[in-house]
């Protein structure tokens, strides 16, 4: 008989999934987790309830599970993607709802899955979402995913520093964005609840509360 399943398994299902993503590409690896502990951060400095913070938490974890579909070719290109290239990897948000939506256990997460590359100003993807017709749980992990994206090194340009990261998301705040969630971040920022940190050729972001 199957027990019933508590919140450490669904933790343990959501690292087997993200751990397949991360096998796929080296430049993924750890930014899943990472971005999920930012995601947290934020929404536990919002006030949001236990049971929002966990379920956006989650969603963060598996925002890029559709990568999954995508070409290894695309995904592990050394250098920029052509536009060809890049409209393919723009599939990854339906990709992942479509993923997440055949297991009931996730259907809470789809909003955040589907629409992290939603932006603030409508000219996001794949729904073309602006403002708050975008959920908060994907607002706050778009902009999680973009800072540690910013703070990772990649083939074709080096880490952004943590003072050049936040100047950024400021630079997109109202238009790529939420302000009132990178307003969190530079708060966070200040307070030095981030930092920025070396390992190997990657740039990890790390967050404590």
């Amino acid at each position: 008989m199957l027990h019933q399943i508590t919140i450490d398994d669904l933790h343990e299902m959501v690292d087997a999934l993200t751990t397949a993503l991360d096998a796929k590409n080296s430049y993924m690896c750890g930014h899943s987790e990472r971005v999920a502990m930012l995601s947290l951060l934020l929404a536990n400095t919002m006030g949001l309830s236990p049971a929002e913070q966990t379920r956006i938490h989650i969603g963060a974890h598996l925002h890029d599970i559709g990568k999954i579909g995508i070409p290894d070719v695309i995904l592990n290109k050394q250098g920029k993607l052509t536009d060809d290239e890049f409209n393919i990897i723009r599939q990854h948000p339906a990709i992942g709802d479509n993923i997440v939506g055949k297991l009931k256990l996730f259907h809470s997460v789809a909003d955040i899955v589907r629409h992290h590359h939603e932006r603030f100003d409508g000219k996001g993807y794949p729904d073309g979402l602006r403002g708050h017709d975008i959920s908060l749980g994907a607002r706050i992990v778009a902009v999680a995913d973009a800072f540690d994206a910013m703070t990772s090194a990649r083939a074709y340009r080096t880490a952004f520093t943590l003072s050049q990261a936040i100047a950024e998301a400021q630079r997109c705040q109202g238009t790529q964005f939420d302000p009132d969630i990178v307003a969190i971040l530079v708060d966070l920022s200040t307070k030095n609840k981030l930092i920025s940190s070396g390992g190997g050729e990657i740039r990890s972001l790390v967050a404590t509360a």
